[in-house]
């Protein structure tokens, strides 16, 4: 079994031995097969996450509590 490691260095991600320019401004929402990245998490999400960027997520989650 192989694991594949996403990371996002800049304006490269990077997935296994592949690498491409990121399409999104913050890393949110980073689209990969059909899933989305979820910086906040460090996990995909099945579908794309309402906030447009980490910090509207970490404000949301201080105001509320739990996402």
């Amino acid at each position: 079994m192989t694991i594949i490691r996403f990371s996002i260095l800049g304006d490269v991600v990077r997935f296994g031995a592949r690498e491409r320019q990121k399409l999104t401004s913050k890393g949110c929402n980073e689209p990969y097969k059909d899933r989305y990245w979820c910086p906040k998490k460090k996990w995909f999400n099945t579908e794309p996450c309402p906030f447009r960027c980490l910090r509207e997520c970490e404000n949301y989650q201080a105001m509320c509590g739990a996402i």
